[in-house]
């Protein structure tokens, strides 16, 4: 039969679609491994794109029809902070999680008569394995100053868990969010409450 949830949770980065300096400076091209936003490989960007964007798309037409047919269902995408304030360095990712949140948006309001829900997911850091990268010095197994600036700029002082998704997550599956749709929900710890 046909589902009652879809959980579009792809995701993920590639560094040809990352620049390796927050700031650009003219005065450092070119400069011997380092990728500027002139040095951002298309494949590399088309690559995080197609995995964050593309797939939801794909998915969810796929596995949407039966649920329209049975006139239920709720769809999750995760989307990322990222979505809301680019984050440095990771162009291709912050443009893609951009695009799923503004996908769900519009998917919200185009099934909103069909009885299917569509929201979204926006965690903020989470320590994760394709995190790491950015945040822990390979040889130290130290925080790199990324990772101190990202604890200090999130009001509850850590990384986020996988498990803390889970309480939202199941939430918006379930009929207790049965007139929410259409929304975005942030799960960063206060990341995008705080300012200085």
């Amino acid at each position: 039969g046909a589902p009652d949830f879809l959980i579009n949770g792809a995701g993920g980065n590639n560094p040809r679609g990352s620049t390796t300096d927050e700031f650009f400076d003219p005065k450092k091209l070119p400069s011997p491994g380092a990728q500027s936003f002139f040095d951002l490989n298309p494949s590399g960007f088309r690559q995080v794109f197609e995995l964050n964007f593309m797939s939801i798309f794909l998915v969810t037409q796929v596995f949407s029809r039966g649920m329209v047919e049975k006139g239920k269902g709720s769809i999750v995408n995760i989307s990322s902070m990222s979505a809301f304030t680019p984050l440095t360095k990771i162009a291709a990712y912050s443009a893609a999680k951009a695009a799923v949140s503004n996908f769900t948006r519009w998917l919200a309001v185009h099934f909103s008569r069909t009885g299917i829900r569509v929201n979204a997911l926006a965690p903020g850091f989470f320590m994760t394995e394709q995190m790491k990268f950015l945040n822990i010095d390979k040889k130290t197994g130290e925080l790199l100053p990324r990772a101190h600036k990202i604890i200090a700029h999130t009001p509850m002082g850590r990384f986020g868990e996988p498990d803390d998704l889970i309480g939202t997550l199941i939430w918006l599956l379930s009929d207790g969010s049965s007139f929410v749709t259409g929304v975005v929900v942030p799960v960063d710890g206060g990341f995008s409450s705080y300012a200085i």
